[in-house]
């Protein structure tokens, strides 16, 4: 007990013995705070609603999020079925090397945008640069690299043992600014939307994409649980688009939902991210935590599965034979 309230640590996998392991939790608990991943969410939407509404979920007062950017699709099914329409989500942005949160909404000060981590929290400074120019990004939704242009508390100040390395890999590429490896943008009302990371981008015919953006599309198709997107070496285009796509229970796995997933992000994004190729897929590559580990997806989509390198830190290793074995031959 900690000042009257019941703190439950959960470790163990969201869908043993069922998908609502999670629930029963919070109902048998009382719970009234609940901090996920995105790709749990996810997991759970693609089960549907019934296995969070028949159990008691009224001790709730406020979701969190955290580990990488959450498509507003998933974010208001966690708000609907989840937070029963009124629970806050507090997006959060923040890393390991922060030692705390940069970006996030607060309860009760702001309006809520699905997918965007809002606001800096006190005295933090973000920035966003154009990786090209690396001058400040001037437009609304213009996709840029992100920075902090003031030190804040909690803040890493070296690696162990290795300070020139923590020196070139944060502070190098701007003088005098922390580089955080993430892409974002701001919308016209100055909200925060964190794009991926930087490396997370596709130069499809020498337009960049990110990966979450075509991911976000992806999902919005309501047969769709997840989408993980990569690229792979294109003769023509440079780099061509690879999507691995979770479908929700029971929904067939046909060609002609590939071609409305197709249309999609055609219509979302624009002809130039249309994806090369569709794999369907069961599951994904993730870590125990719940990251997924895209340099796998991307061997995989380039056809070096020869050497996957190390993968004894994956929730379910066998996942990659499977990804393996149904491979769609690109160009």
């Amino acid at each position: 007990m900690l000042n009257g309230y019941t703190a439950v640590l959960f470790e163990g996998v969201p869908s043993y013995p069922d998908f609502d392991r999670y629930w029963q939790i919070v109902a048998k608990y009382r719970v009234d705070k609940f901090y996920t991943a995105p790709t749990v969410i996810r997991a759970l939407a693609k089960e549907g609603k019934d296995h969070v509404t028949k159990h008691d979920l009224s001790s709730l007062k406020l979701l969190g999020t955290v580990g990488e950017p959450i498509n507003p699709e998933a974010w208001r099914w966690y708000y609907k079925y989840v937070g029963r329409n009124w629970c806050p989500i507090i997006d959060t942005w923040w890393q390991t090397e922060t030692g705390g949160h940069m970006l996030t909404p607060l309860p009760g000060v702001g309006a809520l945008k699905p997918g965007s981590c809002s606001f800096p929290f006190f005295g933090v400074d973000p920035v966003i640069l154009d990786p090209e120019t690396g001058e400040e990004i001037q437009f609304p939704d213009q996709e840029g690299a992100l920075f902090i242009r003031r030190p804040w508390p909690g803040m890493a100040r070296t690696i162990f043992g290795d300070h020139e390395r923590f020196r070139k890999t944060y502070f190098s590429l701007k003088p005098g600014l922390y580089f955080t490896g993430d892409g974002a943008k701001k919308d016209e009302d100055g909200y925060f939307w964190i794009t991926g990371r930087i490396d997370d981008v596709i130069n499809v015919s020498g337009h960049r994409i990110g990966t979450a953006e075509l991911e976000s599309a992806i999902v919005l198709h309501e047969n769709v649980a997840e989408a993980a997107v990569v690229s792979f070496p294109h003769p023509i285009k440079g780099q061509g688009i690879y999507a691995f796509v979770i479908l929700n229970t029971g929904v067939p796995k046909t060609e002609q939902l590939k071609s409305e997933l197709t249309k999609l992000v055609r219509k979302q994004i624009g002809a130039i991210a249309a994806p090369d190729a569709i794999q369907w897929a069961d599951d994904l590559p993730k870590t125990r935590s719940g990251k997924i580990m895209r340099r796998l997806l991307q061997k995989i989509a380039s056809g070096a599965v020869e050497d996957m390198g190390d993968i004894t830190t994956l929730a379910d290793p066998s996942v990659i034979e499977r990804l393996v074995s149904n491979r769609i031959k690109t160009v």
